[in-house]
Order: structure tokens, then C-alpha cells, then sequence
């Protein structure tokens, strides 16, 4: 519905997360059910999007995150599996070298995307910024 709302109002992502003051990504993800909203945000998504407070009211239960396994066969979203696939044990490699025994978190957690032009084609730049956990015995 929130898709479909979108498309007709001939909104952007970025218009949405300007609307409720919400990160980017953080914004696209919580309307695409993996976070829950706060009341106001979901209120006023809901007020941009001509969408009644039952959808309101669901932007703001607690979610089941993941994804759905049909999902992994989606192009870009394959992509981003192969490239942790191949550079993940090397991004870990780095990681416990500089940082020592832990893990980047995906709670305290950032995500971000821009575009950055490239003589060869437009570049996809993905940046994570996870808190270091470190393991404590």
C-alpha cells in the first residue's frame, strides 16, 4: 500500500524521509515493515501518503525482520549477498586486526547510500557504520 501511495502521490524515498525528518534508508526500511515507526512519523507518512490510521497503526507494531527467501533471488539484493560472499571474511580479517576480537554491530548501526560519477558509469557508494562490540569473557 505504501509502495502503491508513493508511486501515485509521484513521491520520492528521499521526499517521505524529508516529511518525517528520518534517515534515508532508516525510513525506506521502517516503511518497508523491518522497524517499527513512532506514532508521530507514522502519522504523518500516513497523512502524506492519503493512507488511513489502520496502516498508521501497523508502521508502528514491532516487526519480524529478515526476508523473505524469494527475495534473495532479486537481482540487487543477489549482489549484495555475493559481495559479502566474497570480501566478508577479509572485511572480518580487517576488522579483528584493527579493532581487535568483536563484531560491527547491526543495531547501533548506520546505513547510507549515494551516488558518485564514475567515467566508466555512476557508482553505488554503500556505507555501514556499525558500533564495535567487543567479546567480553
Amino acid at each position: 500500500m505504501i509502495t502503491a501511495a508513493r508511486v501515485r502521490k509521484k513521491l520520492g524515498w528521499a521526499d517521505i524521509a524529508g516529511e518525517i525528518d528520518a534517515p534515508l534508508v532508516w525510513c525506506v526500511a521502517a516503511l518497508l515493515g523491518q522497524h517499527p515507526m513512532p506514532a508521530g512519523q507514522a502519522e504523518r507518512v500516513c497523512a502524506l501518503l492519503d493512507l488511513d490510521s489502520a496502516v498508521a497503526e501497523s508502521l508502528q507494531s514491532q516487526p519480524s525482520r529478515g526476508i523473505d527467501p524469494a527475495l534473495l533471488a532479486d537481482p540487487t539484493i543477489y549482489r549484495f549477498q555475493e559481495a559479502l560472499a566474497v570480501y566478508g571474511p577479509a572485511l572480518k580479517e580487517l576488522i579483528h586486526e584493527e579493532f581487535g576480537d568483536g563484531i560491527m554491530s547491526a543495531i547501533n548501526f548506520k546505513v547510507d547510500i549515494a551516488r558518485r560519477e564514475h567515467p566508466d558509469g555512476d557508482r553505488v557508494v554503500v556505507t555501514f557504520d556499525g558500533k564495535f562490540l567487543d567479546y567480553r569473557w
